[in-house]
């Protein structure tokens, strides 16, 4: 997994009626854009992520066209 700085993470609900979580890349601390990840999530609290097999990358490129 590749994410850089402005990148969302977004980590599928497991269970039926859980929804997805969204989270924003604000610091690739890996190298080569590697995790670990410093996200913030949308309510604007930040944690530390290693995203696992049930997590997307968005790029920003990719949301800006």
């Amino acid at each position: 997994m590749h994410a850089s700085k402005g990148d969302r993470l977004v980590q599928h609900g497991r269970v039926v009626g859980q929804h997805d979580q969204v989270t924003e890349v604000v610091e690739v601390i890996g190298e080569e854009g590697e995790p670990p990840y410093r996200v913030r999530f949308e309510d604007g609290h930040e944690a530390i992520m290693s995203p696992g097999p049930d997590c997307q990358v968005r790029h920003h490129e990719d949301e800006a066209s």
